[in-house]
């Protein structure tokens, strides 16, 4: 009888620290809501009511960057031309999302105090549209989500795919 509750307690006790050790594991695991009317920042980044989202799985061209696509060609000669495809980008998403009612599900921040989310315009899921159309690409170090999207948008050579460019993360790298 004495040995039954010195193991019931030492079952009891390693249930306990379990629990205490993984708690927070679990609760930052948990879907949160932010939804509302959102404003553009760039092509991957959003403010709704002061709080700035970033779209998880995914990495836009930044502001600045240029890139580059076949403006004429000849024969077996091509001339290219550098668009400016951060702006584009951010240009496409506004005129997808801009004022528009969003609802957007996150589940932690990133080091800049920005909210990690995929976000929502109707059932549209914006995050896989915007790679599917080529203004993102797959951010594939933190999700690989959105890697097909990124499959047809390169096969079918639109918006980034109907040309050259650097990715954004070595963009950012190197600018």
């Amino acid at each position: 009888m004495f040995l039954n509750k010195i193991k019931l307690f030492l079952l009891i006790s390693i249930c306990l620290i379990f629990f205490f050790l993984t708690y927070n594991d679990v609760k930052s695991e948990e879907v949160k809501i932010i939804s509302g009317i959102a404003k553009v920042t760039d092509g991957d980044t959003i403010r709704i009511e002061g709080k700035k989202i970033r779209f998880f799985g995914i990495d836009a061209p930044e502001k600045k960057q240029q890139c580059s696509k076949p403006w004429l060609t000849i024969s077996f000669i091509s001339f290219n031309k550098d668009y400016p495809c951060g702006q584009i980008s951010t240009d496409k998403l506004k005129k997808k999302i801009n004022n528009k009612l969003l609802i957007c599900k996150w589940t932690n921040k990133d080091r800049y105090k920005r909210y990690i989310a995929e976000c929502f315009k109707d059932k549209i899921n914006v995050n896989a549209w915007m790679v599917r159309n080529g203004y993102a690409v797959a951010y594939r170090k933190y999700s690989k989500k959105f890697v097909s999207q990124e499959i047809f948008a390169k096969k079918e050579k639109l918006g980034l795919w109907s040309g050259t460019f650097m990715m954004p993360w070595d963009y950012r790298k190197n600018n």
